[in-house]
């Protein structure tokens, strides 16, 4: 029943993020689409504003040339008229003929005048018209280049910002069911350590104190030496449990660290593991060795057991290598194995070994990386700043 509900949490999760990821897919392509239109109209204005710039140009030109002519045209209308006048002053001194010259001239020169101020009177209202165009045309184009720089400013946001939305959701997820399984491993760690106790140490004491009613009655009834013998295996008892305590709070936190520091205990740990598993692991380190504060040591062990255990369990790896670098501002620590690898970029569910070294490396203000590819095995490479050291 609790892998279907999984199941069906999982296929909800899913669908959601496949909308959420249609929707903002949708709303992209609708600001860039905007943002091209936009981008076509202030194109096409400026096109339009260079074109009636140049027609402006033109226009004043012939303005110019329209009203020199004009002058020139009024100034001949203005003489054929007194001419016309002194004609018909002293009409009996002049000819009929050079009195209808006088009048056809003053005519002619009068038609041209106002076909010259037709013509000026139209160029100026182009003038007008392109002047209040250019004016709207400039307005448009340094509107639609602020427009065009905010939608590449939104669709910037969307594109960048907004698409890690999902990630994000997907990472607190992953931490939600990461401290889901601290908890769960916490039980289980409970549990197994109740366990152990109860069937090693426990059992133990009890046998030592059953052994010690058993001694007393053998010294009485059968003397010095059988209770000795008795003795003899009751000390040996008492080593193993003895032992099997020590190996149960190293398990819990090897108490090494706080005595002898990271290196050591790293060593022995390491040693340890390759008895155990029959796996090569091999241990070095560089660089001048400093005591490192508590905690640093503890998540630096952690760090290097959570990756060498991976390794074990996921890599089948024949050859491990852990390698610590001190450094004057920083302590890096690698971790490689030689087993199948994986593909970092894919997630794993339930891949909480990992998540766990990042909160911790995160923690310590540290750098994680994860060089890894299948069939060519794994490294991992931790950073941790001394500046808080």
């Amino acid at each position: 029943m609790f892998g279907n509900n999984e199941y069906e949490e999982g296929l909800i999760n899913l669908t959601t993020n496949k909308s959420l990821d249609s929707i903002l897919d949708k709303t992209l392509e609708t600001v860039d689409e905007s943002r091209e239109k936009i981008f076509e109209i202030s194109e096409q204005s400026r096109q339009e504003y260079t074109a009636l710039k140049e027609e402006l140009k033109d226009v004043r030109l012939k303005v110019g040339s329209v009203i020199d002519q004009t002058d020139q045209m009024s100034l001949h209308a203005r003489l054929s008229r007194n001419r016309l006048m002194e004609v018909s002053k002293n009409f009996s001194k002049h000819s009929s003929d050079e009195i209808r010259s006088a009048y056809e001239q003053a005519n002619e020169y009068q038609i041209k005048l106002a076909v010259l101020e037709q013509e000026e009177k139209q160029l100026r209202d182009r003038r007008d018209r392109i002047e209040r165009r250019l004016i709207d045309l400039e307005s448009t184009v340094e509107r639609a280049e602020q427009l065009t720089s905010q939608m590449s400013v939104v669709y910037n946001f969307l594109s960048n910002d907004l698409k890690g939305i999902n990630d994000v959701i997907e990472d607190a997820k992953e931490k939600q069911q990461f401290g889901l399984k601290i908890i769960e491993a916490q039980e289980a760690e409970r549990k197994k350590l109740s366990r152990e106790i109860h069937d090693g140490p426990a059992q133990m004491m009890a046998n030592v104190l059953l052994r010690s009613d058993l001694i007393e009655r053998i010294y009485r009834e059968q003397g010095i030496e059988q209770a000795l013998n008795e003795i003899k295996d009751l000390r040996m008892m008492v080593k193993s449990s003895l032992a099997e305590v020590r190996r149960i709070i190293y398990d819990l936190r090897p108490m090494a660290l706080d005595d002898l520091g990271l290196i050591p205990t790293l060593k022995k740990y390491l040693k340890t593991f390759q008895d155990h598993h029959l796996i090569n692991t091999d241990f070095y380190h560089t660089g001048h060795i400093i005591r490192l504060p508590q905690k640093m040591e503890i998540a630096a062990f952690r760090l290097v057991q959570e990756a060498v255990q991976n390794a074990y369990k996921h890599a089948e790896p024949t050859n491990i290598e852990v390698k610590i670098e001190y450094k004057p501002t920083k302590v890096i620590i690698v971790i490689k194995d030689d087993g199948k690898g994986f593909d970092p970029s894919e997630k794993k569910v339930g891949s909480f070994g990992l998540m766990g070294m990042k909160e911790r490396v995160n923690m310590l203000a540290g750098q994680l990386t994860i060089h890894s590819k299948p069939k060519y095995g794994t490294a991992v490479v931790i950073g941790i700043p001394l500046s808080n050291a």
